[in-house]
């Protein structure tokens, strides 16, 4: 009886859930994660693609929606 009154008192931001990551998540998990990689994307990208003439834009479009897809099923 305790249990399920403490569960329905969490906000819905707060519940840990499954997704395809390989831990257990909330959301500022899954935002940590998202802009952990934006930034070794952004790394990645300035040393071995924009000096081939590719703009720094594409990685942060890739990055986004890496991120977004992230933050909603991860």
């Amino acid at each position: 009886m305790y249990e399920e009154q403490e569960e329905s008192r969490q906000s819905p931001l707060d519940k840990e859930r499954d997704g395809f990551l390989p831990i257990q998540t909330n959301w500022f998990d899954r935002v940590f994660i998202s802009v952990i990689i934006w930034v070794a994307l952004s790394l990645f990208w300035l040393r071995f693609l924009e000096p081939a003439g590719l703009s720094l834009n594409f990685s942060h479009a890739i990055a986004v929606l890496l991120g977004v897809y992230i933050v909603w099923k991860g």
